[in-house]
Formats: structure tokens, C-alpha cells, sequence
């Protein structure tokens, strides 16, 4: 599980399907009203808690989408305050979920610099990689495979050591982002700042 704080009341967690496995869920149980996603549930907020300080004030709005070959990528907002009455406990009372379903199997990457595109390109062209399309938008740069050219579960595995799944959809970085690579990305970014 990684942690990721958006702002003063939202985080936004990366769920591994080992992770969900490690918990005895499965995707499909995400979807379900159960006694062991709200202690999952409860489980990402304390240890956001414990992380990044992120603190529960009144209700919470939890967003999921399935990354399919990739994980869950759940957004936590935590909304309002609570009143006197109310406990400090994080209550089942509070979640309102809103689920989105990302039937697509594209992967699609979000990094924070440059730098990390750089080394995760080296890494990537030693295995024989070289396409892609590298986007900027909003300050971020954003990798999109339609196929990985190895293992699909060790390639997301790597993309998740520089980045991590983008919440946002290639049709929106496509529309207001910039392409700054069009397919060949990994071997050109290799070339261009790998290669001695």
C-alpha cells in the first residue's frame, strides 16, 4: 500500500491486488458493504494517520477505481467537522463511497519529475521496453502503454517503484496535457539522457 497526501483533506492510496490478497479481499469484494473493507477502510486511515498526519473531520467521501493489471487507487476526502456529540472514532456512519469502474487495459502512470521518468526509462530499455507516449499536465509528466512488451504484473511492478497509477484518464492529459513523445518514448528518453 502507498500513501499520498493531495492536499489538507485528501489522500489518495494505491492498493496492490497482493495487498488486497494480504487482507483476505478480493477485487470484487471492494464493491461490497462488508465487515472486512470497513476494516480496510479503517486500516488506510490509520496508517495515513500515522504517515501523513491525515486527520478525519466529520463525514468521508471514499473514491475506488480499478486499475485493471494495476491495483485499486482509493481518494480519501475527508468533509466537514465533527460535532461535540459526535465520536472521534472513524465511524461506519461516515463513508459515503463513490465507485468508479475503469474497464480499460491500458496502463497509464503518473510521475512527479522528469528525473523519475529518466530512471525508470533506463531501467525499463535494459529490459527490452522501448514504447510509450510521455504527456506533461499540471505539472506532472504521464507514461501510456497500450501493451507492455513483458510480464504485465512485473512491469506495473516497476512503473510502481517511480510513479504511480494516475487517477485522471488519457483522454483528459491527451485533450489538455502536452505529448511530449509519441510511441518510442522509453527508447528516446533512454537516448537522450541515458545513453553515454
Amino acid at each position: 500500500m502507498r500513501l499520498e497526501r493531495l492536499n489538507y483533506n485528501k489522500i489518495k492510496i494505491f492498493l496492490t491486488f497482493d495487498d488486497l490478497v494480504e487482507r483476505g479481499l478480493t477485487k470484487e469484494d471492494l464493491w461490497k458493504d462488508t465487515f472486512k473493507v470497513h476494516q480496510l477502510f479503517r486500516d488506510m486511515i490509520d496508517e495515513a494517520s500515522e504517515e501523513l498526519g491525515f486527520e478525519i473531520n466529520g463525514s468521508v467521501a471514499v473514491e475506488v477505481y480499478s486499475l485493471p493489471a494495476q491495483g485499486m487507487v482509493v481518494i480519501v476526502t475527508s468533509e466537514g467537522e465533527m460535532t461535540d456529540e459526535e465520536d472521534d472514532e472513524f465511524s461506519d456512519d461516515y463513508i459515503e463511497m463513490q465507485v468508479t469502474l475503469d474497464e480499460s487495459d491500458d496502463i497509464f502512470f503518473e510521475f512527479r519529475t522528469l528525473e523519475d521518468v529518466i530512471q525508470l526509462a533506463e531501467r525499463l530499455y535494459a529490459l527490452g521496453c522501448h514504447g510509450g507516449s510521455l504527456y506533461s499536465y499540471e505539472g506532472r509528466f504521464y507514461l501510456y502503454f497500450e501493451e507492455p512488451t513483458i510480464d504485465t504484473d512485473d512491469f506495473v511492478a516497476i512503473l510502481a517503484e517511480y510513479g504511480s497509477p494516475s487517477t485522471l484518464t488519457i483522454h483528459r492529459v491527451q485533450e489538455y496535457g502536452k505529448k511530449l513523445m509519441e510511441d518510442q518514448a522509453i527508447a528516446q528518453i533512454y537516448q537522450y539522457f541515458v545513453k553515454k
